[in-house]
């Protein structure tokens, strides 16, 4: 999985960070995910590598501005290129009627269908969200002004390495029939012979796992989502000197998001949603949101638009065989 930051910005845009957007990229089924879409997303799409005609699922973490006001304008964009298939949207109660709002009054007519998925059952019951053959979404709510919720990507178990030399030893011959075999499934060769993929591959590795939480203060249900992730996308709307403020706007500080890292132990924390306030020459800039984070969880990162990471998870150190 390959996450690209698209707005890191609070609130309002600034010259160097657009408002929310983080799109997911997932190589092995050529899709693209997008967690909130803020004004301007799409032309963060154009000024990124991306494909938008990649994207099929939306998921939206509240109804502000600087999280929607750019959805109805890419979902319109969508529908003049004719290229889309369909898009899920997923989000609070109200984001259909302000999407199918917006459409109506604007007389935006799109070819493709959108299917609206409302989450604040499967956050506050926890249950799954959405689950299939590779991937599994969860959710949980936040503690925001308004009804906001926190997204979970879970990669589902890969099967093992698959031992390349010992086929070839047992002269299977390569082509397609490895990719069966490096799956798991049973073939029968030519010659009769029945092989067991799973004989030639070693045990199955973990997924990747990433999670997104903003707008919220510090609350318990972030750390219970968000335990054991691999990557963890956190606001950090305000420095800790501004705690009282963050606490009277329901956002995060630097400290809170690292505290939600080390509680969930997660393997990396990247520091997003910085209000504007904070710029280089100003008495505090980011470098010193970063630091303040780093003091509590030592694996944090800055995002800045266009920041691309590769999620890698931990491979499970290989058992060692006691020398006779």
């Amino acid at each position: 999985m390959q996450v690209t930051f698209l707005g890191t910005s609070s609130g309002v845009p600034t010259r160097s960070r657009n408002v929310s957007g983080v799109a997911l990229r997932l190589p092995q089924r050529s899709e693209l995910w997008l967690f909130d879409c803020g004004e301007g997303t799409q032309h963060q799409f154009l000024r990124s590598e991306l494909r938008v005609s990649q994207l099929r699922r939306i998921f939206v973490t509240h109804m502000h501005g600087d999280h929607v006001f750019g959805l109805p304008g890419l979902l319109a964009s969508l529908g003049l290129a004719g290229t889309c298939k369909g898009i899920d949207l997923y989000g609070p109660d109200r984001l259909r009627d302000y999407i199918e709002g917006v459409l109506h009054t604007s007389s935006t007519r799109i070819g493709y269908p959108v299917r609206h998925h409302r989450v604040h059952r499967a956050a506050e019951g926890g249950t799954v969200l959405l689950d299939d053959a590779d991937l599994s979404v969860r959710c949980a709510p936040l503690t925001h002004r308004v009804p906001a919720y926190a997204y979970r990507v879970d990669q589902k178990p890969r099967a093992g390495r698959f031992d390349v030399e010992r086929a070839r030893a047992l002269g299977i011959p390569p082509g397609p029939i490895y990719a069966d075999l490096k799956q798991g499934r049973t073939v029968t060769l030519e010659d009769g012979r029945i092989i067991r993929g799973a004989s030639l591959c070693g045990p199955s590795r973990p997924g990747a796992s990433v999670v997104y939480c903003t707008d919220t203060v510090f609350c318990e249900a972030a750390v219970r989502l968000a335990e054991g992730a691999d990557l963890l996308i956190h606001e950090s709307t305000f420095s800790h000197a501004e705690a009282d403020l963050a606490y009277q706007r329901q956002h995060s500080t630097s400290t809170m998001a690292a505290q939600t890292a080390l509680e969930a132990g997660v393997r990396q924390l990247a520091l997003t949603h910085l209000s504007p306030r904070y710029v280089p020459g100003n008495p505090i800039g980011p470098d010193d949101l970063l630091a303040e984070a780093r003091a509590i969880f030592a694996n944090t990162l800055l995002a800045r638009d266009f920041l691309s990471i590769t999620v890698v998870p931990e491979e499970p150190e290989a058992a060692t065989v006691p020398t006779p």
